[in-house]
């Protein structure tokens, strides 16, 4: 493969302990404890690779994440440079793929390629890495920080309750991401974790970090600033490593990506690097976070008739009528957390329906999934899950527009979920429905990745 081992762990090396700011190995090492502490959060600094300046232009090389590139955003990655991330983590297919060459083994190649050529250099020494977005939130077009950093997070099962989900996983994208990672190597993306430190102790130690100049900066195609800054001091490293060391983690993006780490630990039980995988961290409690809602888009279901379906929602909903889009975007923007509040917005009508009944406690997103769509509609979980009538849509307007084209026959507009309601459903053990939360902006790929040396 071209990469030297790394040496194994120093048996003498004291582990981090709670509540113990002494390093948890020598920062000269190339390597990490053992994850200890079961119950709490580990993070540890490391030594990515990144791209060279022999590479070009960052804005050239880094992508959205791999299930957010849609296939005119990949011919514009692979036009970009010869170097784009994309060509490692969602490579092109072609008829004549076989065994010994295929999208998977050219993902390999490119990677290993770009390391012996230089293109991708190791940091020389074990970093954290804090990673700031300045974006612009859609629809409301308010203009935030989102600050957070970028480290190596052990990989625990779920029962461990250190990590905690709150989405359910399809089996499809994790046959994908296995393979990407058995034949590379590599995590080339970060896992979105969020923890909770309401005095944003962290916070402060991040902003600390950001007054030097960035050692990367990328505008994506959303407008999103990424910058990321350099933590390499050993002090500074120990005091975030304990103040996370008591956190819980709730993975806010990138379950599946997870759970594949996870599997792919398990069957790997020689490599120890496997027992890592790279994470931001993000403080729940930051007024840079925010979560888009997503709507929900439906054509083609069979005999679909909006006087009927609001006949059958009635038994569980008081229906009422709101004259545009322009009026319940009004009545979203005074909050009611006591009620669940959908919009109906259908194909040969001007006015939206508003639906609503008391919370007590439920979800919006599970309502409509268990109320409206199974129990008035007849849609069942399966064909939920297989996308047989649903699209997933960010933007009220633009879920909108697709049933005044003519594109759909009804879209129910949703109320963001509130990251209250994440944590209160992940922590108690629940998970949501697919597409529940869309926390925005997405991590870019390819700002540092975690190569598993064996």
């Amino acid at each position: 493969m071209g990469r030297a081992p790394w040496p194994a762990r120093d048996a003498h090396v004291p582990l981090l302990e709670a509540g113990n700011a002494a390093r948890p190995y020598p920062l000269e090492s190339n390597t990490y404890p053992v994850p200890h502490n079961t119950g709490m959060a580990n993070v540890y600094p490391f030594q990515p690779y990144r791209y060279s300046q022999k590479a070009g232009d960052l804005n050239d090389l880094v992508t959205q994440p791999y299930d957010k590139i849609t296939p005119a955003m990949q011919t514009r990655y692979l036009e970009l440079s010869p170097y784009n991330l994309v060509r490692v983590i969602l490579g092109e297919r072609f008829a004549a793929d076989n065994e010994q060459d295929n999208v998977y083994t050219r993902s390999a190649n490119f990677f290993n390629a770009w390391i012996a050529d230089g293109i991708l250099t190791k940091e020389v020494a074990p970093s954290l890495y804090a990673y700031y977005q300045e974006f612009t939130v859609p629809d409301s077009g308010e203009k935030l920080v989102r600050k957070g950093f970028i480290g190596l997070g052990a990989v625990t099962p779920y029962s461990e309750r250190v990590v905690h989900r709150h989405e359910q996983t399809l089996s499809g994208p994790k046959k994908d991401r296995r393979q990407v990672l058995e034949h590379t190597r590599a995590h080339f993306g970060q896992i979105f974790m969020l923890y909770a430190d309401v005095d944003c102790r962290v916070d402060a130690l991040l902003a600390e970090a950001a007054t030097a100049a960035p050692m990367a900066e990328v505008t994506d195609e959303h407008g999103t600033v990424h910058r990321v800054y350099q933590i390499g001091d050993p002090a500074r490293i120990s005091e975030i490593q304990a103040l996370m060391a008591d956190k819980k983690l709730l993975i806010a993006d990138g379950h599946h990506r997870y759970e594949t780490a996870l599997a792919f630990k398990e069957d790997h039980p020689g490599i120890a690097d496997a027992g890592f995988v790279m994470m931001t961290f993000v403080n729940m409690h930051s007024p840079g976070l925010r979560i888009l809602a997503t709507h929900r888009v439906l054509n083609g279901v069979p005999g679909f008739e909006l006087d009927r379906f609001l006949e059958a929602v009635a038994e569980d909903f008081t229906v009422t009528r709101v004259d545009s889009i322009a009026a319940l975007k009004q009545v979203f923007e005074q909050p009611d957390p006591e009620n669940i509040r959908i919009g109906v917005a259908a194909a040969g009508t001007e006015h939206v329906c508003l639906l609503q009944r008391p919370r007590n406690g439920g979800l919006d997103v599970k309502a409509l999934h268990e109320e409206i769509l199974e129990k008035a509609m007849g849609i069942t979980p399966e064909a939920v899950r297989e996308e047989k009538y649903v699209k997933y849509v960010r933007g009220v307007d633009a879920a909108a527009d697709l049933v005044k084209s003519g594109a759909a026959q009804v879209a129910f507009l949703l109320e963001a979920t509130t990251v209250q309601q994440v944590a209160d459903t992940s922590f108690s053990g629940g998970v949501m429905p697919q597409k529940s939360t869309d926390f925005y902006p997405k991590l870019l790929t390819g700002l540092a990745i975690y190569n598993l040396e064996m």
